[in-house]
């Protein structure tokens, strides 16, 4: 069964789950040539859209997520749940599947 979503933003992490956009390769070198597709390898760089309220411990208490809305964060190649909506695609991961955040 597929639920076909009008927007991203009606879609709420649960949980320790960080809703994640991959950051698009440059199609453009510095010197304006355009480069095709099939040579555009993909980035495990992705801007978090949207963090569930945190997981719990043993203990029952809530663990704040390590993330926030609007971070940029390194992925794994492969994994995620994957989310699509229209055109765009996106990802779900777990917290601590995230190998580190991008500070800039």
């Amino acid at each position: 069964m597929t639920t076909a979503l009008k927007s991203i933003r009606s879609l709420a992490p649960l949980l320790d789950r960080v809703l994640v956009q991959r950051i698009k390769a440059e199609t453009k070198t510095a010197s304006g040539l355009f480069l095709p597709e099939s040579s555009v390898k993909e980035l495990n760089e992705a801007k978090v859209l949207a963090v569930g309220p945190g997981g719990l411990d043993k203990e029952g208490k809530r663990v704040a997520p390590s993330v926030a809305p609007g971070d940029k964060v390194l992925i794994p190649q492969y994994g995620g749940s994957p989310v699509k909506v229209g055109d765009e695609e996106y990802a779900l991961f777990r917290d601590h599947e995230l190998l580190a955040k991008i500070n800039e």
